[in-house]
């Protein structure tokens, strides 16, 4: 893409009143903008590093058998009275009456959805296990948005669902989602921290966490020196003692919650009577488990715990194009002639390529260049193409080669093999 016709209005200013280095830096590098409180805008570069976490996350899930479908946001206030959860979750339903006088909440989450389902088509033992998921739009009523995509009133979320038909299989299902998930944010470029959990509003008996350290992270995180047993339950906060081995010291991290998982049971679905027969042609209970990540909270993750004084430092997995092109002198026809070639040729060799054909300074493009994160940056130059060589700046490490410019797509093919 051209910088010229792509719209990526960054700022030299992060306004007033922005805490969160990713919010700042979401801001500025041109990734959104907040129309509302708590609701934002993704523009295209935020779009395209959004969409890269979504098919890593399609990706892992597809690999072990689960299957995406997408529910509806609109759901009636009746599937939520069958559960209770419509009183617990009152102030943070999206609530409203249509003009057919039906009344709804747009879905802040879909376990109820998902459980009536199941009960409508599931009916067999042999139609059992079953995992589906959605990466969808979820609306909740927050009394206090924070930190932009950390804590919104809309934002994008994995969630995942398993059906099976004895707790044996609920663990086996767990267990894959549990490694899946680790795949995911190894891939997003993140270190995650596994916590047992409080289940919580969601229900069930056993929940995990997945944390990433941050100084602006909302959570909490209880480690024990001892036995390395985490916890972001509260309940130990007043005693300081390790549930597991009774060490008299724990350590306290601010955290981003990213994931969290959870062996449901049969929570929802023997309310909403999801039976099978089994093969004996009894009646029983599907046993379930729900899997969620934060997707639009992931991009703000990986920026917080991905950057430096000068912008965004990419994973290279959710970049939103592998390389920068800059002409320093885009009027200088040697220059430009070169740049368009290697524009060409990246792009033939399946990189996603971003060219900055702006005729701006040198240090506006440069300040831009190292605000939006792209990993590689080759920078060609009047005076370096008299000797025939370009320069390319690894993002992560700021180190720059000067290489000759036949060279430069063999070298960049071995960059990106090294650089994460």
């Amino acid at each position: 893409m051209l910088w010229s016709k792509t719209f990526i209005p960054t700022l030299k200013e992060t306004p007033m009143g922005i805490e969160a280095i990713s919010h700042q830096l979401l801001l500025r590098a041109g990734l959104v903008r907040m129309l509302t409180s708590g609701v934002y805008t993704y523009l295209p570069l935020g779009l395209r590093v959004l969409n890269n976490i979504e098919n890593i996350i399609r990706e892992e899930l597809n690999a072990i058998g689960a299957q995406e479908l997408l529910l509806p946001c609109l759901q009636p206030i009746e599937l939520w009275k069958k559960t209770g959860r419509d009183s617990v979750l009152n102030q943070t339903l999206i609530k409203f009456t249509d003009r057919r006088g039906r009344q709804l909440c747009l879905g802040p989450t879909h376990e109820e959805v998902i459980t009536e389902l199941i009960k409508d088509h599931v009916h067999s033992y042999k139609q059992l296990p079953l995992i589906l998921y959605q990466i969808q739009t979820k609306f909740r009523d927050e009394l206090r948005p924070r930190f932009g995509l950390i804590r919104c009133c809309e934002f994008v979320m994995k969630d995942a669902y398993s059906f099976d038909i004895d707790k044996a299989g609920l663990d086996k299902n767990y267990k894959l989602m549990f490694d899946a998930y680790i795949k995911i944010f190894k891939r997003c470029g993140l270190e995650v921290i596994i916590t047992e959990a409080d289940p919580g509003i969601m229900g069930g008996e056993l929940s995990h966490e997945f944390m990433v350290p941050a100084i602006n992270g909302e959570d909490t995180i209880y480690s024990c020196k001892n036995c390395n047993y985490s916890t972001s339950n509260s309940g130990v906060q007043k005693e300081m003692v390790c549930p597991k081995c009774k060490f008299l010291s724990l350590n306290k991290t601010q955290a981003i919650e990213v994931a969290h998982i959870f062996q449901l049971g049969t929570k929802y679905s023997k309310v909403q009577e999801a039976e099978f027969s089994d093969d004996k042609g009894e009646k029983r209970t599907i046993i379930m488990g729900c899997y969620g990540i934060g997707v639009s909270r992931l991009l703000a993750a990986v920026i917080e715990k991905n950057n430096d004084k000068d912008g965004i430092i990419y994973p290279k997995n959710i970049a939103p194009f592998d390389v920068l092109i800059l002409p320093v002198q885009v009027r200088e026809k040697d220059v430009f002639s070169l740049s368009q070639m290697y524009y060409q040729q990246f792009k033939d060799n399946n990189f996603k390529v971003l060219l900055d054909d702006r005729d701006e300074s040198a240090g506006i493009k440069f300040k831009d260049a190292d605000l939006i994160g792209i990993p590689l940056r080759i920078t060609i130059g009047a005076d370096n193409l008299k000797s025939g060589q370009v320069e390319i700046k690894i993002r992560r490490t700021n180190n720059t080669i000067k290489v000759d410019k036949d060279f430069c797509l063999e070298k960049v093919k071995l960059l990106m093999n090294e650089i994460t």
